[in-house]
């Protein structure tokens, strides 16, 4: 009570304070915050990789009228199996099913609300006291925040810069032990716009067979490639070991909001089903919310009629987007990036703070750039646990990308040091 009779037994839960920290959206906000409002100019958004606010980028026109349909039918809205409707798990096992050797399923898919909620119900799922995961560092960054929310203890293996960003192997093998119980990898790459080959996944499939620890395989970005490597699934190795497959219509269709991700057993053995695992993705969908209905509804159409000049279209902006990103980068030699980006929406670039004279660290870099600039780039220390460097989105008009690497030039030659 205000008069002071009485305590208030109630207090705010301290572990989303903490965990909420080091998530992509506060670290995002927090740049945002350091805008400065006398500067006319427009922002240049070049941290997070949300491309639908850009012309160039609207999904497919199949996909707007998929979901018009579905919601006209006036079929899709009640509530919908925990699981997801059966029509709309049919249709993803059969989408996936077209890059696999063996046959999923509509038992072995489970929908969820975009890839975050997929990430949340497979980290909820294999999570026991005492467990511990594997994460790569660098990686998005919700796998930390919501593994410290579970009280899953990380470990991370570091992905190796000068070989394409591929899985440290021996590194992954040191750090197993009993409590281990699963190691994570992205491909293509958030944030570092790599795309493993076939052979590396083999080589991390049975590496992870022989440490007896299952792999989650966030593949949200999948057959966003525009290199020399194209994207393979982890799940063509599910006879080596079991994966769980993690996607979602955001990306290749451009419809982040649209929410609607899933979780897929690509496990041929039935390992995940004897150890449980597949019980717990059951148990959890049961009490948690659902992908929206409608969504699932058009899921059908939005795979099956979208024509393939929908997705080449979309690959050559991001190509040409990418070129622009990278000669832009080459202008300002305090940046440098180990390789150039082959997939998703992103690249990794090194800052060199010693170039810099008012500078400490990527973090400083940014939030001046920010505030100086407005442009918008993600500070790697604290996103991804690798200090002075920094994430830059490509997804963009290919004319704010050029823009914002303009700015960025003229915000060097501000704080360069003096020959």
């Amino acid at each position: 009570m205000e008069n002071g009779s009485q305590k208030w037994r109630f207090q705010g839960n301290k572990r989303l304070n903490s965990t909420s920290a080091i998530s992509l959206r506060g670290i995002i906000d927090m740049l945002i915050g350091n805008l400065s409002t006398d500067d006319p100019r427009p922002i240049i958004p070049l941290g997070n990789g949300d491309p639908s606010q850009f012309p160039c980028f609207r999904t497919s026109t199949t996909a707007e009228e998929a979901i018009v349909d579905a919601l006209h039918s006036t079929k899709h809205n009640g509530y919908a199996p925990a699981a997801g409707v059966p029509s709309a798990r049919r249709a993803i096992a059969n989408y996936l099913n077209r890059d696999l050797p063996y046959k999923l399923s509509p038992n072995d898919v489970y929908l969820t609300s975009g890839c975050i909620q997929a990430i949340e119900v497979a980290l909820a799922a294999i999570t026991n006291p005492g467990a511990n995961i594997l994460l790569p560092r660098p990686s998005f960054t919700f796998y930390e925040s919501r593994a410290a929310y579970e009280n899953l203890q990380i470990r991370h293996f570091d992905l190796l810069p000068d070989k394409g960003w591929e899985v440290d192997v021996d590194a992954v093998q040191a750090l197993v032990d009993e409590n281990t119980v699963a190691m994570v990898i992205i491909n293509p790459g958030n944030p570092c716009g790599n795309v493993y080959s076939y052979d590396h996944l083999k080589l991390v499939a049975e590496t992870a067979r022989k440490l007896g620890i299952l792999v989650i395989a966030d593949e949200v970005y999948s057959h966003l490639t525009f290199g020399s490597t194209p994207f393979v699934p982890m799940g063509v190795f599910g006879s080596i070991v079991p994966v769980l497959s993690l996607g979602s219509i955001s990306k290749r269709w451009v419809v982040p909001g649209w929410r609607l991700g899933w979780i897929a057993i690509t496990d041929p053995n039935g390992i995940l089903q004897k150890t449980g695992i597949v019980e717990s993705i059951t148990g959890y969908c049961n009490i948690t919310t659902d992908a929206a209905t409608f969504v699932q509804g058009a899921v059908l159409q939005i795979l099956e009629n979208t024509k393939d000049e929908f997705f080449s279209k979309l690959i050559e902006t991001l190509k040409e987007a990418a070129e622009k990103c990278v000669d832009g980068i080459k202008e300002v030699p305090c940046l440098t990036f180990p390789s150039k980006p082959e997939g998703s929406m992103f690249v990794l670039v090194k800052l060199n703070v010693s170039l810099l004279e008012d500078i400490g660290d990527d973090l400083e870099f940014c939030m001046k750039l920010a505030k100086e600039e407005k442009v918008i780039i993600v500070p790697a220390g604290m996103a991804f646990g690798m200090k002075n460097w920094v994430r830059i989105t490509f997804a963009c008009e290919i004319s704010a990308v050029e823009e914002g690497l303009r700015r960025i030039k003229a915000f060097y030659q501000r704080h360069a040091k003096k020959q």
